[in-house]
């Protein structure tokens, strides 16, 4: 009893307690995995923008409903090529002494992962249109706006971001540009793409081994339509709706329409296929197209099933385009030279 009722005792034992705990239960873990995890060899550094970029996602609260975690789950796999692994997150440090806010994995998913938003939604300007006003690009969105990352000037000076939104979302006479904490959490978001495993190693399977057993023997019972396997309008809804809207009709200001346009309704889908694969940048009152196509490794198969489905719908009445006029152009412009 003598232990109990003496408080240097009781304290001191209490105290050497938690060090014990906190040795076993988190110092000396967390120095074996750092000692036995790595980068990937591909895994590209965060530049200084990026990095000023993430003390503001974490100071914004996007951490409170985004994760950054792929889990060996099937329905995690609009999220990544892969599940996660502990050497993606290899490469994080402190943000300071103080502050331990390395890995943004996240525990709510409120808003999608961003894992791989980088490769999902490359666009910095549909990023910047997003974050001054989500409604805008995605009406039923429930993410807050925040314009306090953006600047309205009568005459932007010519080093200034624009950004174009639609007329009803800035003031009259004046021209929507960004700050600099705005490009910065854009280059963070940008940076967030999942690396490529090394050689020839195999990314690793979405499901638990037994779970990918029962999968797979339930596919092979399943007849299989290949004319099916890939909706063009969900594809459509995945990397491409985000912009020109479900309406096709884009936002005026900022997406071009696709109800009408003269590039979808030309029976050459030459020009079609080049700009989802590289991109477009010709076109002043709009933002740059990033390229889709390669930038979601998109198979011939998917890319003539969007171009098919923006053909016929919104009113759009232009012949179906077969995969292998697809495969043949796409072939044509790996060969191009990069400009």
């Amino acid at each position: 009893m003598d232990f109990f009722n003496n408080h240097n005792k009781l304290f001191g034992a209490a105290f050497l307690l938690f060090i014990g705990l906190t040795a076993f239960v988190a110092v000396l873990p967390a120095i074996n995995n750092e000692q036995n995890n790595a980068p990937l060899p591909g895994a590209v550094a965060l530049s200084d923008e990026a990095i000023r970029g993430k003390a503001l996602y974490v100071s914004n609260g996007c951490v409170a409903c985004h994760t950054q975690q792929v889990r060996n789950v099937d329905m995690d796999k609009v999220w990544g090529q892969r599940p996660g692994l502990a050497a993606d997150y290899a490469s994080n440090r402190r943000t300071d002494f103080w502050r331990n806010t390395a890995t943004l994995m996240g525990t709510e998913r409120t808003g999608p992962d961003l894992t791989s938003i980088g490769s999902r939604q490359p666009s910095r300007e549909w990023n910047l249109v997003h974050l001054y006003n989500p409604r805008i690009v995605i009406k039923q969105s429930i993410m807050p706006a925040y314009p306090w990352l953006f600047e309205s000037k009568a005459e932007p000076a010519k080093e200034d971001v624009i950004v174009n939104v639609p007329d009803a979302f800035q003031r009259e006479g004046m021209t929507l540009v960004a700050t600099q904490d705005a490009l910065d959490l854009v280059a963070y978001l940008q940076s967030l793409k999942q690396t490529e495993l090394p050689g020839s190693t195999g990314s690793p399977a979405f499901l638990y081994p037994k779970q990918q057993q029962k999968t797979e023997a339930a596919s092979q019972a399943m007849p299989s339509n290949t004319d099916n396997c890939e909706s063009g309008q969900m594809l459509y809804a995945t990397h491409c709706q985000a912009c020109h809207q479900e309406s096709g009709e884009g936002l005026q200001g900022a997406f071009p329409p696709l109800k009408g346009s003269t590039v979808v309704l030309d029976k050459d889908p030459s020009l079609i296929v080049n700009i989802i694969m590289r991109g477009y940048d010709a076109r002043q009152e709009f933002g740059v197209m990033p390229a889709v196509g390669a930038n979601a490794d998109l198979s011939p198969e998917q890319i003539a099933g969007i171009i098919n489905h923006e053909r016929s719908s919104w009113g759009n009445d232009a012949p179906k385009v077969s995969v292998q006029e697809v495969e043949q152009i796409v072939q044509k412009i790996k060969e191009m030279p990069v400009q």
